[in-house]
């Protein structure tokens, strides 16, 4: 069995950890957490969506938040994007990467964004194409790769055919997500199978949630895969309104320190990781969910 020697980890815990909070999350705190997460170490962060604050309020800063930020050379800062519109007021913020975003089940789709799976890429088709001519690299997220909370489990070939269609439109590379969390490490490899043949190993990532704890199981799963991307959340922010039940993203916190343990390099500084979850935890009012940082706060004293 042969690891990845290093791993890069994009921390969504700016845009899909924070988008769900019912209490408002200034501007000037979201901006706070990015260069924070930069400063440990951090190469690919996602920080907002431009979606419409009638749906997610808490994004409505998105424009303030891309412009207070300090960039740093080798980092990507990525946005989300539902459609044309949204790319339009996005790209006036200098987005390194956009991400659109599809399901492999149908129910979740009508309930997530109100189309089918094939009117969603239809939808951003001229979003993808729009993008890549002004530049600006494209991330397709694949969510409900394993599971739905509406169909229950998800057929690897279902998976197979969302990556197909992303691949079809000119998406750059997709995130395999385990969105509920009921992941295990058997499904999740059936799901990256799935998905290889329209996309190389280098051009997949993992996005599990740990609502079974099944999180870092499937994380090592998909190293063995050879998968060396993957998202987590700082302080494991996160869940996702469509999906009842469903916890936060797995903690960057808790991978970090599994893939340190496993002499895997991530070039990030897990101490000052840990500083920025309790940064965000601090301003939210909870303690951070991740098992490594409470230990390290422990320890700390």
């Amino acid at each position: 069995m042969s690891l990845p020697t290093r791993v890069q980890l994009i921390d969504v815990g700016p845009r899909d950890g924070l988008q769900n909070e019912k209490q408002p999350v200034p501007a000037a705190v979201k901006i706070g957490l990015v260069q924070r997460l930069q400063a440990a170490g951090l190469k690919e962060i996602e920080v907002t969506s431009f979606v419409s604050p009638k749906w997610v309020p808490q994004m409505a800063d998105n424009t303030e938040v891309m412009a207070g930020l300090t960039r740093q050379p080798g980092v990507s800062y990525s946005v989300l994007v539902p459609n044309m519109k949204g790319f339009e007021a996005a790209v006036l913020s200098r987005p390194d990467e956009i991400v659109v975003f599809g399901a492999a089940s149908e129910l979740f789709s009508q309930k997530n964004i109100n189309c089918s799976i094939a009117e969603s890429i239809e939808r951003f088709a001229p979003v993808v194409e729009a993008a890549l001519k002004a530049g600006i690299r494209v991330r397709g997220a694949m969510s409900c790769t394993v599971g739905c909370p509406y169909e229950g489990e998800v057929a690897p070939e279902r998976v197979g055919m969302l990556a197909r269609l992303m691949k079809d439109i000119g998406v750059q590379r997709v995130d395999v997500a385990d969105t509920i969390g009921t992941g295990t490490p058997l499904k999740v490899r059936r799901a990256i199978e799935a998905t290889l043949p329209h996309f190389g190993i280098d051009a997949i990532s993992g996005h599990f949630h740990d609502t079974y704890g099944q999180a870092l199981a499937n994380t090592y799963a998909a190293l063995e895969m050879g998968v060396w991307n993957f998202q987590s959340s700082v302080a494991g922010l996160g869940g996702c309104p469509y999906a009842k039940g469903a916890t936060g993203n797995v903690a960057t916190e808790d991978v970090v320190y599994l893939l340190h343990g496993m002499g895997i390099d991530t070039g990030i500084d897990l101490d000052r990781l840990v500083d920025a979850g309790q940064y965000i935890s601090d301003f939210l009012q909870r303690k951070p969910n991740s098992r490594a940082a409470t230990a390290l706060l422990n320890k700390r004293g």
